[in-house]
């Protein structure tokens, strides 16, 4: 029965009807939260055990109507004392709704769970910034990761937490606020682009092998590295290419990359080389729409096929500027390619879909020999002592300099000792040197009453102080 007039009035307590005659069935009773809301619960086997029960909860009902108790407070309560575990499997649900891969999801909550268990967090109220941070700095100590690995996962825990927040599972993040490592200071496989003559290499001798590596031929590895070099693409894009992904009878022949397989989840479309064109018929003829173009790409270890196919010819897979890795040898080398042969680095982040520059910058391995030929390109000037005063005037390659205030000031005082309104074969005239064709002007005599008057002009008296 409904209360009304904040007087309480007793919960009616019932069987369901299946359970009527049964000794052992529960009993349930209905009750009004605070809200006015007819709420029912399930109560005990005992009668009146189940009474107590809905007695208690139309009390607090009636004391959250009135004020006495915080609702907004005990909502907080609540939802800290949810256990981590039911939250990181709502998440993982969540994860796989969107369009991420299995490895994406998999790695996440692999890291989540790592800290979860070394904090020992049972609940959400026990996850705290400091005993994050503490782990992880252990972790990177005694298993020797990384910084970019610390921010790994970091940054796992740190959205598990936001999307608690945005499903109001939380109020705030707990572990907001503590800083990322600067991941430049400690760079474990820095990697180099290859010179065109060591890519060309590189073909040559997967091309000459007889060896399968990870189940492909030397031709199919030629192949994957032409690729990846004139495309710029990744191992896992490369890997979701079908017949279908190219477009090759348009105007600009393309390829489509799309939102699952790449990195950032967005669709791109790039233009490919003219002269990879025919080589792409090649490698299509004969395979289904939806066929892929390199099976199993994606699982395999595409640095042990590089590294090989370098060593078979003599070139250091690993050297004191990084390793020559799959990425390395491909996507690295693409983009130190365009920007050698005149690329810009917006339309170079263009093709490489980075959304900063800063990570365009990140692939330019600029080596000692582009820092000379860079230096190479610099015109020579010619410096000039002094002002030239010639028949013909002086091109902007014969003055890098104007002169200094003193000597424009000695030839001045050399043009006042010659006849008025003319000008010196020697070029003490600096209006003639610096290309005016007017003659020089007439000096006044000192005694003249127009020059005191224009000394008088140029250089007032200050006034005078009241």
């Amino acid at each position: 029965m409904r209360r009304s007039n904040c007087k309480e009035v007793m919960a009616s307590v019932f069987k369901l009807g299946r359970d009527k005659g049964r000794r052992n069935a529960h009993w349930y009773f209905e009750y009004f939260d605070h809200l006015g809301k007819k709420r029912m619960k399930k109560g005990f086997t005992d009668k009146g055990l189940t009474q107590q029960l809905a007695a208690k909860l139309e009390s607090e009902s009636r004391q959250r109507s009135l004020g006495l108790i915080d609702v907004v407070q005990e909502e907080q309560v609540v939802k800290k004392q949810a256990t981590v575990t039911q939250q990181l499997l709502d998440y993982e649900t969540a994860l796989k709704s969107k369009v991420n891969s299995a490895k994406h999801v998999k790695l996440t909550l692999t890291r989540i769970r790592k800290v979860v268990k070394g904090c020992e967090f049972k609940t959400l109220a026990d996850l705290n910034a400091d005993e994050v941070e503490t782990f992880l700095t252990e972790l990177r100590e005694e298993d020797d990761i990384g910084y970019r690995t610390y921010n790994h996962y970091l940054q796992a825990i740190d959205g598990w937490c936001n999307w608690m927040v945005g499903r109001k599972r939380l109020d705030r993040n707990p572990v907001l606020g503590i800083p990322r490592l600067n991941a430049g200071l400690d760079v474990r496989h820095p990697r180099r682009a290859l010179t065109a003559n060591e890519f060309g290499l590189l073909l040559k001798s997967a091309r000459e092998s007889d060896e399968f590596v990870r189940c492909y031929s030397g031709e199919e590895r030629a192949r994957i590295y032409t690729l990846s070099y004139m495309t710029g693409l990744r191992k896992g894009e490369i890997a979701s290419l079908q017949p279908k992904s190219f477009d090759l009878d348009g105007k600009t022949p393309t390829v489509t990359i799309e939102a699952a397989s790449s990195k950032h989840r967005k669709k791109g479309v790039l233009p490919l080389h003219l002269e990879l064109v025919p080589f792409i018929r090649e490698w299509t003829a004969g395979l289904g729409k939806n066929d892929p173009l390199f099976p199993k790409l994606g699982s395999r270890k595409t640095w042990l096929m590089v590294r090989k196919d370098l060593e078979r010819i003599g070139i250091a897979y690993k050297t004191g500027d990084g390793i020559a890795d799959f990425h390395a040898a491909g996507r690295h080398t693409h983009i130190m390619g365009l920007l050698r042969n005149g690329a810009t680095v917006p339309e170079a982040r263009e093709l490489a879909r980075h959304s900063d520059v800063r990570m365009t910058m990140r692939y330019t391995h600029i080596t000692l020999e582009d820092q000379a030929r860079a230096i190479q390109s610099l015109p020579l000037p010619v410096t000039v002592e002094e002002p030239v005063c010639q028949d013909e005037k002086p091109t902007c390659q014969d003055i890098v300099r104007k002169p200094s205030v003193a000597a424009c000031h000695e030839v001045a005082g050399r043009a006042s000792q010659l006849p008025p309104g003319r000008c010196d074969a020697l070029g003490v005239n600096p209006c003639l040197c610096e290309g005016y064709d007017a003659e020089c002007p007439r000096s006044s005599p000192a005694g003249d009453e127009k020059e005191k008057w224009r000394r008088r002009g140029s250089n007032p008296r200050p006034a005078m102080l009241p």
